[in-house]
């Protein structure tokens, strides 16, 4: 990386830190699509990278003021989606085993019942709130994740660009996990939600 590049970044990210938008805006189109690139390939998934470049955004723009005391913006940007990837992973693998553990316990016990129960309650939330998205919003959506269609694919479909296609999907997991998370009364919920992000 040149000079003139790192010095265009720090000008930029000193810019952000005095709450200069534009600023922030300009490093985050700079570096959005590498970092995206970055999580995809750690995480195989574009909903879960796109999460995570949107998360770390966020907390960087929250944060603002701490900026100017970052010395190379590039590689704090790489290692900060790094670290948010690995908690990630081991969220989930711990959730997933507390998860599996209730179910091995229904087994033995006399809760098989309820944790059918509970299971089926979930998968009807999830369908309810699938149903009030928009229409157009909706069927992304369940072309995306029931059928596995690509973005490009959708995209062709519908007669939409890709980054049309790309934001109705984004709103449509935000409206999801928002609503499935009012109802989350059992660690089945949480499983779901980690279902969510693959």
């Amino acid at each position: 990386m040149s000079e003139v590049y790192l010095d265009s970044d720090k000008y930029l990210v000193l810019s952000a830190a005095q709450g200069s938008q534009a600023a922030f805006v300009a490093l985050f189109h700079r570096y959005k699509n590498k970092l995206y690139g970055y999580t995809l390939r750690l995480t195989g998934s574009e909903m879960l990278a796109e999460d995570i470049v949107q998360d770390v955004f966020m907390k960087l723009w929250a944060d603002h003021a701490s900026l100017a005391s970052i010395d190379n913006f590039g590689s704090y940007l790489f290692r900060m989606s790094r670290n948010h990837v690995l908690n990630h992973f081991k969220r989930m693998a711990h959730e997933t085993a507390i998860v599996s553990e209730m179910f091995r316990d229904g087994e033995q016990g006399n809760n098989n019942a309820h944790d059918m129960l509970a299971a089926k309650e979930v998968e009807q939330v999830l369908q309810s709130v699938v149903e009030t998205l928009p229409p157009q919003q909706r069927a992304v959506y369940l072309l995306s994740r029931e059928e596995g269609k690509s973005h490009e694919e959708i995209a062709d479909l519908l007669k939409i660009s890709p980054n049309t296609v790309k934001n109705h999907i984004v709103q449509a997991m935000a409206t999801i996990r928002a609503q499935v998370r009012r109802h989350a009364d059992s660690l089945l919920v949480a499983a779901m939600l980690l279902s969510l992000k693959k």
